[in-house]
């Protein structure tokens, strides 16, 4: 069977930009974290202070996804974030060759790139939503996300070395150069924009709560919205005490973590490029579902973790390895889903509305995690999160989604509905094509 990205020029030039801007992300996830605790002797808490300010810009998502919604070229937004992206990240090795490298700047720095990202993200939807067609949504997600798990499996040890050879602000350039190259080839990437619906602009902030309430009332999209916000939460548990308690209370080195971990993108890489065939074998939906819980659960595993290292570093290996897998079961039929059923004006203030409160919990998971683990201790705080986040597929069983078996027999969208009406009711029953037996 032919590949239905055969021939799309288009989104190869795409993927290469996401691909090399993917492989910086991972020099300065490792170097900006270095260059706190390094040079500028950081505490604990503004370490954690530097991932806040990273992550804070998600919480005016909504917003900014209402403001993309009202621009008529997104090709142009996704330029202007690369952009801004790779002059913030320039200014540390530019201030470290005058030994000028600050706290207050990489704070900064961390909000600027965190807000473009926002930006990249919103302008995202509406733009990949007519790089490909819908037959192909699937298959553009599976390649992207190979991408993301291949650099999370190689990226780490380009920037250890990097860091090791340049120092961690100048090694952030490698970043900074990504960020110009993705700009360049997105930027030669021609698609025709959606059209906009007729009548008079609307307020941001009106278009940003019919983001919200379209996201509330279409039955997809809020029984996704509770199922990824709850793994979300309680994965944030997890991931805030996982290398603590694999260094605290399984004793294993660093090096040993590091090649567990590792051996977990091998899992997320996997997964990435399964999930079409398996959403082509079993249904989109029932992957969906089977990632939902796939992704929290092998966390419970490390409780019981014991034994000689060597079973103990097998033990968080394995677990890692099944968690990436599932999560990219679950993000990869899932965002092409997603995909299927937005309206194209409405895309990046759901976009937008979505990522506000999907990823606005995370912070909140991990204090959650550090308050549990404190209290209880980080066996019975890591079972929660394992617990807690395989709940999350409660909120898919009843709603339509198990019963989507592909995105071409799902209803079409209304191309230019009413923002203020109620979501359509997508009633897939009566299309046994598109409904699991």
């Amino acid at each position: 069977m032919s590949s239905p990205l055969r021939g799309n020029g288009r989104f190869r030039r795409f993927w290469a930009g996401q691909a090399v801007s993917q492989f910086g992300d991972r020099v300065s996830e490792l170097a900006l974290p270095l260059i706190a605790v390094g040079p500028l002797g950081a505490s604990t808490a503004q370490v954690a202070g530097l991932t806040a300010a990273l992550w804070a810009p998600n919480l005016l998502a909504v917003l900014l996804g209402a403001w993309v919604d009202g621009r008529t070229d997104q090709r142009r937004l996704l330029v202007l974030a690369d952009l801004a992206r790779a002059a913030a990240l320039a200014t540390l090795p530019a201030a470290a060759l005058f030994d000028a490298v600050t706290l207050g700047q990489l704070y900064a720095v961390a909000v600027v790139t965190g807000t473009a990202g926002v930006l990249f993200g919103n302008a995202y939807a509406p733009f990949f939503a007519h790089l490909v067609p819908r037959s192909a949504y699937l298959a553009a997600n599976s390649r992207l996300s190979s991408t993301r798990s291949a650099s999370q499996l190689a990226g780490p040890a380009l920037g250890g070395v990097l860091v090791q050879v340049l120092t961690a602000p100048v090694a952030v350039l490698a970043d900074a150069l990504s960020f110009l190259a993705s700009a360049l080839l997105v930027g030669g990437v021609r698609t025709d924009p959606p059209p906009r619906p007729a009548g008079p602009d609307e307020a941001v902030r009106t278009r940003a709560r019919q983001g919200l309430a379209f996201v509330l009332r279409h039955p997809y999209l809020r029984a996704s919205l509770g199922c990824c916000t709850t793994v979300n939460f309680f994965t944030f548990v997890g991931y805030s005490l996982t290398v603590l308690f694999a260094g605290r209370e399984l004793g294993l080195s660093a090096g040993r973590i590091g090649l567990a971990l590792a051996v977990g993108a091998t899992g997320s890489l996997l997964g990435a490029v399964t999930a079409p065939a398996l959403s082509r074998r079993i249904g989109v939906g029932r992957t969906i579902v089977l990632g939902a819980v796939l992704f929290p659960a092998p966390t419970a595993l490390l409780v019981l973790a014991d034994g000689p290292s060597w079973a103990r570093t097998g033990v968080l290996a394995g677990a890692e390895f099944l968690s990436g897998l599932g999560v990219m079961l679950l993000d990869v039929p899932l965002n092409a889903l997603q995909t299927a059923v937005v309206p194209d004006h409405l895309r990046s203030r759901v976009s937008g509305a979505f990522a506000t409160v999907n990823y606005g919990v995370r912070p909140l998971g991990a204090l959650l995690g550090g308050l549990l683990g404190t209290a209880l201790g980080l066996r019975p705080a890591l079972l929660t999160a394992a617990v807690g986040g395989t709940l999350a597929a409660l909120w898919l069983l009843p709603s339509p989604i198990p019963r989507v078996r592909t995105l071409d027999a799902l209803p079409p969208v209304d191309p230019s509905p009413s923002p203020s009406a109620p979501a359509p009711r997508t009633e897939i029953d009566s299309r046994p094509t598109a409904v699991a037996p």
